[in-house]
């Protein structure tokens, strides 16, 4: 079977593949030549990450089109209803770049806490002359033990930063679509194969908006803001933002004016509503920690991820 992996694949699921007598093209394909080049190659699995999009009109267009798997969680530049209304098979990784995000997540409110996403511009620039000015600008960051995450949605990424945040000592809150149940367990398995088992109490989203310290967002993505204006007038003072989930879950510019005025400490973005051109103005805001929509790309999670999307393929057509 040939297959196009059009965003990419480790070397461990590529092989996998290969070894199992699948005809892997590896080119990046540009989305508007993709049905051409499908057709004429008889591709018959299509494997994507965020970058190619794979709607009706495609999977219309090719009719030798089987499977298409998502390297990754969500499965938003996918219309699965119409692949499966086709017979094809649609796949993804969700647990594969989990731990990953979880740990970008981390990673950006240590750096919001601590100033290091203003400290690591201006030690270059004025280390030498102005340090002990930039050591009094920058004494002002706080601990996060005993401090309050809210998670919004304790899917599985959101369930792998809450374990990392208990470790740290943090207090942990969520907001969940299943609000029927007042809490949710989570087993956490240490390096040294020790379990404990903690509970995340779940509130409304008002409720965890109102008590979170810091507040991160893992949900799919929605057809309107969920932290939105007024959403983010609830917040506690000087909380913390972080969406690593999607761009478009959060309104970035009444971000940056609630930290204008003075009601949040900063944010974090990894996700941003224009990929890949966010507005020039979230780039340049000093009081935001920002990365490229890298919370899945490790190398760790990618030897995962290529390998998962390869073992379902194999499973299937095998």
């Amino acid at each position: 079977m040939n297959i196009l992996v059009n965003d990419g694949i480790s070397e461990t699921g590529g092989r996998l593949l290969l070894d199992s007598g699948f005809k892997l093209f590896t080119q990046k394909i540009p989305q508007n030549q993709l049905a051409e080049f499908m057709n004429k190659n008889h591709i018959e699995i299509l494997l994507v990450r965020s970058a190619t999009q794979v709607p009706m009109e495609l999977i219309d267009a090719v009719p030798s089109l089987k499977l298409i798997g998502r390297g990754g969680v969500g499965l938003d530049n996918i219309d699965v209803d119409f692949a499966e209304q086709m017979g094809i098979h649609v796949i993804h990784t969700p647990n594969s770049s989990a731990i990953s995000v979880a740990e970008l997540v981390i990673a950006h409110m240590l750096t919001l806490s601590r100033n290091l996403h203003d400290s690591n511009r201006n030690m270059p620039l004025e280390g030498d002359t102005e340090f002990s000015q930039l050591k009094r600008l920058y004494a002002n960051g706080f601990e996060l033990r005993n401090k309050t995450i809210g998670i919004i949605g304790i899917g599985v990424i959101g369930k792998e930063v809450a374990k990392l945040a208990y470790g740290m000592g943090m207090k942990i809150i969520g907001a969940d679509s299943d609000e029927e149940k007042a809490e949710k367990t989570l087993e956490i398995q240490f390096a040294d194969q020790q379990k404990i088992k903690i509970k995340i109490p779940i509130f409304s989203l008002d409720e965890v908006l109102q008590k979170a310290d810091v507040l991160s967002i893992h949900t799919p993505k929605a057809d309107k803001y969920i932290i939105d204006e007024f959403a983010l007038t609830k917040m506690k003072q000087n909380a913390i933002l972080i969406n690593t989930s999607r761009g478009g879950t959060v309104d970035e510019k009444a971000v940056i004016e609630a930290i204008e005025e003075g009601k949040l400490r900063g944010a974090a973005f990894d996700v941003f509503e224009n990929e890949p051109q966010p507005e020039i103005s979230l780039l340049m805001y000093p009081k935001l920690s920002l990365s490229p929509h890298i919370g899945g790309s490790t190398i760790d999670a990618q030897q995962r991820i290529g390998a998962d999307l390869a073992q379902q393929i194999i499973d299937i057509f095998g």
